[in-house]
């Protein structure tokens, strides 16, 4: 099993000397509810230190919290849920679900009724709870666009949805992967041996080609897997069990997935963040928390890939 290295990071997308606003990554991001506010704002703001424009859409609460973030984060804008359309017609790329909550109970009804909503007409009760209608509606929508799909739209999805995507990311953990595609017995998977790692590797590898999808598999090892190729990363600690620190890779993941493969901005992502984490652990231990990790993966991400600009650019940095 081949591991990330430094190495994925000489492939990324740099902004040119001369871009301007807008040509550098547009993302929308899509999640947050009254129960896991903070959830979203992780994303948006490691999200916006990478690409020019993030597009917000959440529920009211989180809209407030927002304006508190202006001071820190360049561009946003938090956009009105009822125009949402809209600004995924003119995103890069869309990441929907962090803190977004699961409803079993309108996933069922969705299903037996075959409804088709258009998310003008969502309620903020729908907002509030009807993930699946909102995920539902919108892959379906638009399914030739680049989406990360994290936690809580991933936990009410069909995997066959994945199946009419042209462009996708999964940013499951291991509940959330079993859940997914299945699993009847998760367990055989979970024995800290060599075998068993072995089979998850071959497990992972088998669902990323069978759906056609980038898979990232959240653990104390991660696994990247595209329908062609998969790598372990074994950066990160036991700091990164803190609630927010997936938010925050979800975010990276998502930005770096505006201007590059599918496949390299999720192995760079995930390596990038265990990075930040394992320069966080040097300093504090595993006493270091989301809102941490996110203001250390810029640094992260400027030391490690000054190495790759070429000597003109590298003046930029001094």
């Amino acid at each position: 099993m081949k591991e990330t290295t430094k190495d994925l990071l000489k492939n990324l997308y740099r902004p040119p000397k001369h871009s301007h606003k807008g040509q550098n990554g547009k993302l929308t991001i899509i999640g947050g509810s009254r129960l896991f506010h903070g959830a979203s704002l992780w994303a948006l703001k490691t999200a916006s230190r990478i690409v020019d424009m993030v597009f917000y859409a959440t529920v009211p609460e989180n809209e407030e919290l927002t304006k508190k973030l202006k001071s820190e984060i360049y561009d946003f804008i938090c956009v009105p849920r009822g125009e949402i359309e809209s600004y995924i017609k003119e995103s890069d790329a869309i990441l929907i679900g962090p803190g977004m909550t699961r409803d079993d109970n309108v996933k069922l009804q969705m299903k037996n009724a075959k409804l088709q909503l258009k998310i003008q007409n969502l309620t903020e009760r729908d907002w509030q709870k009807n993930t699946f209608k909102i995920t539902q509606h919108l892959l379906a929508k638009f399914p030739q666009k680049k989406w990360i799909i994290d936690a809580g739209g991933l936990q009410v999805m069909e995997a066959e949805w994945l199946k009419k995507l042209d462009n996708v990311i999964i940013t499951p953990h291991f509940k959330e992967f079993c859940q997914l595609f299945k699993i009847q017995n998760p367990k055989q998977y979970q024995n800290s041996n060599e075998q068993s790692s072995k089979q998850l590797f071959k497990f992972v590898s088998e669902k990323a080609e069978e759906y056609r999808v980038a898979i990232v598999l959240k653990g104390p090892i991660d696994i990247i897997c595209s329908p062609k190729k998969c790598l372990v990363n074994k950066t990160g600690n036991e700091g990164m069990t803190k609630g927010g620190t997936g938010d925050v890779l979800a975010g990276l993941i998502a930005a770096l997935a505006c201007k590059n493969d599918l496949f390299l901005a999720a192995a760079a992502g995930v390596y990038i963040n265990g990075l930040a984490a394992d320069r966080l652990y040097k300093k504090v231990g595993p006493y270091f928390n989301a809102s941490g990790l996110c203001d250390e993966i810029p640094k992260v991400m400027k030391e490690s890939m000054e190495f790759y600009l070429p000597a003109g650019r590298l003046a930029k940095f001094a």
